[in-house]
C-alpha cells in the first residue's frame, strides 16, 4: 500500500489527501467486506477527482453491501449529478429502488442506465448484476445473461462478466450446478489472482451437500486472497453445520480481524453466535456493538430472539429485556413497508408470555400461525398453555381444537392438554350449579383422556385422569366408572414411582379402598389399598378411619 501523502495547503489548516490507492483496490477491499477501509480510500478519490461518476457509484456500492442502502442511495444521485452522462449511477439508484419495492421508478432509472451504457462493458456488467440481485420476485436472470452476452462481445476477457453469468445461470437452473461452475471457472482462468470465482463454486459445493469439495474452494479462495473476508464467513457457517463449532469459531474470529471495527463483521458475528445457539455470547456482542450504534433494526430483532432462547424462570428479567429488543425492533420498523417474518411475532409472543403479559402474547403468536401456519401450526399448543394458565379454559379450548386446522393431528401430549381444559371448565360449570353443561364437558375431558389411553398404554397419568373425569360422571358411584382406569394407572406405577405421583396414587388406593369396603365386603383386598395411603400420608384422616374401624381390624 502507497503512503498517503499530506500536504498544507494556506494557514487555515485544510489538509488535503493525495493517495495513489486506485479505484480497483477500493472495489476489491468492498468485495472483501473491508467497508471501513474501502469508504476511507472512496473519500480520497472523490477528494482527487470530485467529478468522476464511478468514484461515487462504487463507493455507493460500499453503502449498499454494508447494508446501508439510505446512504448507497445517496451516494449515487451524487454521482449522477456530477456527471450525469455516466450510466453507473443510474443502475446503483435502480438497485435501492427495487430493494425498496418501486418498481416502476427502478426500471425508469434501469432504462437510463442501459441507453447511456449501451456500449460500456462495465455497465451493462453492473446492470446485470441489478438483475440478479434483486428481491426474488423482481429478479431478471434472463435479462442479465443478455447484458452480460453484450458485454462480452465488447470486453471478451472479462471475468466478471462470466461470474454474474454463473450466478443467473444458477438461478435459472439450481439443479444443474455444472451450468454455472463451468462459467465460474471461466472467469477463474482469465483472472486467476481474484478469489470470487472460486468462492462462488464452494458455495454450490456447500448447497449440494458436498462439504469436503466446497471447504476445499473455500480454503483455495484464502490461498489466493488471504484476505478476503467472505470465504472465512462461509467456512465458519459450512464447519457450524458440520457441528465443527471450534473450527467455526476460528473462521469467524477471522473474518472479524479481517474486519476490524465495522459494525456490519460484528453483526454477523452475533448471527453466527445466535445460529450456533451461544445466547449469552450473543447477547453480550448485540450490546456492545449499540453501545456506539443503535440504528441497526436487525440486531434489535436478533437480541430479542437471544433473550427468548435464554431465558428462564430463574432469570424473568431477560424476558424483560427480551421484551424491551423485540418492540424497538418494531418501532425501528413500522411505517417502512417492512415484510415482518412468522418468527418476529413468535418470539415477541412468547417474550410477552413469559413476562406475565399472557393475552398480549396470546395475541402475537396467533399473528405467526396466521403468518405461516403450516410452519407454526405447534404455537396452538403455546396459545392453549397460555390460556390454561390464566384459568381460561373456554379460550384454551378454542387453541387446541384449531390446531387440526392447519394440518397437524392432536397427539396425546395434546389430548392430555385439553382434556385437563375440559375437566376444569366442566368444575366451574359444576359450581355454577349448570348441570347440563357440567356433564357434556366431562365426558368431552373423558374421551380426549381415553384417546390418550389408546395412543400410550403405558403412561399411567392418562388412566389417573380419565378416572378423574369418570368419577365426576358416576359421583354416586352407580356404575363405579373409575374403578379399571385407576387399577391400570396404579398397575403402571412402580412401587419406587408412588412418592412422585403421590397425590394421585392417594386418589386412587382411596377409591379402591373404599370400593372393596363398601361393595365387595374384602377387608384384606381394602386394607391393601389403604397400607399404601398410609403410607405416603401417615396423617390421612380416611386411612386413619379405616385402619380403626371394626371391619378394618
Amino acid at each position: 500500500m502507497n503512503k498517503v501523502i499530506y500536504t498544507i495547503i494556506g494557514t487555515a489548516g485544510f489538509f488535503q489527501l493525495i493517495t495513489a490507492q486506485t479505484l480497483q483496490d477500493a472495489i476489491t477491499k468492498t468485495e472483501n467486506e473491508r467497508f471501513d477501509a474501502a469508504a476511507a480510500d472512496f473519500r480520497q478519490l472523490i477528494i482527487k477527482e470530485s467529478s468522476k461518476g464511478d468514484n461515487y457509484f462504487y463507493f455507493g456500492e460500499n453503502y449498499l453491501k454494508n447494508s446501508n442502502p439510505d446512504s448507497a442511495l445517496v451516494m449515487y444521485k451524487k454521482g449522477a449529478d456530477v456527471q450525469p452522462t455516466n450510466g453507473l449511477n443510474y443502475v446503483g439508484v435502480g438497485k435501492v429502488l427495487l430493494l425498496q419495492g418501486k418498481e416502476a421508478d427502478a426500471n425508469t432509472n434501469l432504462f437510463k442506465a442501459k441507453t447511456l451504457g449501451a456500449k460500456n462493458a462495465n455497465t451493462l456488467i453492473e446492470l446485470a448484476e441489478a438483475y440478479i440481485t434483486a428481491p426474488e420476485r423482481l429478479r431478471k436472470p434472463d435479462e442479465a445473461i443478455a447484458l452480460l452476452d453484450n458485454a462480452l462481445k465488447l470486453e471478451s476477457k472479462n471475468a466478471e462478466a462470466y461470474i454474474l453469468k454463473g450466478d443467473a445461470l444458477d438461478i435459472l437452473h439450481p439443479t444443474e450446478s455444472a451450468m454455472a461452475i463451468k462459467e465460474y471457472e471461466e472467469a477463474q482462468k482469465l483472472n486467476p489472482k481474484s478469489p470470487k470465482a472460486v468462492l462462488r463454486q464452494g458455495k454450490i459445493w456447500n448447497r449440494a451437500r458436498n462439504f469436503t469439495l466446497a471447504i476445499e474452494k473455500y480454503k483455495e479462495a484464502i490461498k489466493i486472497d488471504p484476505t478476503f473476508a467472505p470465504a472465512y464467513i462461509e467456512m465458519a457457517e459450512l464447519y457450524h453445520r458440520a457441528n465443527q463449532d471450534n473450527n467455526a469459531l476460528d473462521a469467524i474470529k477471522k473474518y472479524l480481524e479481517l474486519n476490524g471495527n465495522n459494525p456490519y463483521a460484528h453483526s454477523r458475528y452475533a448471527s453466527f453466535l445466535f445460529e450456533s445457539k451461544q445466547y449469552p455470547d450473543c447477547i453480550k456482542e448485540i450490546e456492545e456493538i449499540q453501545k456506539k450504534d443503535t440504528s441497526d433494526a436487525y440486531l434489535f430483532r436478533l437480541l430479542g430472539y437471544a433473550y427468548d432462547e435464554i431465558g428462564n424462570k430463574t432469570d424473568t428479567a431477560a424476558y424483560t429485556r427480551g421484551v424491551k429488543a423485540i418492540n424497538r425492533f418494531f418501532q425501528k420498523t413500522q411505517n417502512k413497508d417492512f415484510k415482518y417474518i412468522a418468527d418476529d411475532y413468535k418470539h415477541k409472543g412468547s417474550l410477552l408470555s413469559k413476562a406475565g403479559k399472557d393475552s398480549l402474547g396470546a395475541f402475537e403468536l396467533q399473528k405467526a400461525i396466521d403468518l405461516d401456519p403450516t410452519k407454526n401450526c405447534d404455537l396452538y399448543n403455546d396459545i392453549g398453555k397460555i390460556w390454561y394458565k390464566g384459568k381460561k379454559y373456554e379460550k384454551s379450548i378454542a387453541a387446541y381444537e384449531k390446531k387440526p386446522s392447519c394440518g397437524k393431528t392432536l397427539i396425546a401430549t395434546d389430548y392430555y392438554d385439553l382434556g385437563r381444559a375440559y375437566y376444569f371448565l366442566a368444575a366451574s360449570k359444576q359450581k355454577e350449579k349448570k348441570d347440563a353443561e357440567s356433564v357434556d364437558l366431562f365426558v368431552k375431558a373423558d374421551t380426549c383422556f381415553s384417546k390418550i389411553t389408546q395412543d400410550k398404554k403405558d403412561w399411567p397419568v392418562g388412566y389417573f385422569w380419565k378416572a378423574k373425569a369418570e368419577l365426576q360422571l358416576d359421583l354416586k358411584n352407580d356404575k363405579w366408572l373409575p374403578k379399571p382406569d385407576y387399577e391400570k394407572a396404579l398397575e403402571l406405577v412402580k412401587p419406587e414411582e408412588r412418592v412422585a405421583n403421590k397425590s394421585n396414587v392417594i386418589e386412587a388406593c382411596s377409591y379402591l379402598g373404599y370400593y372393596y369396603v363398601k361393595m365387595m365386603k374384602d377387608n384384606d383386598k381394602a386394607r391393601s389399598y389403604w397400607t399404601i395411603v398410609q403410607e405416603l400420608d401417615p396423617n390421612n384422616e380416611k386411612a386413619k378411619a379405616f385402619f380403626k374401624s371394626l371391619n378394618g381390624k
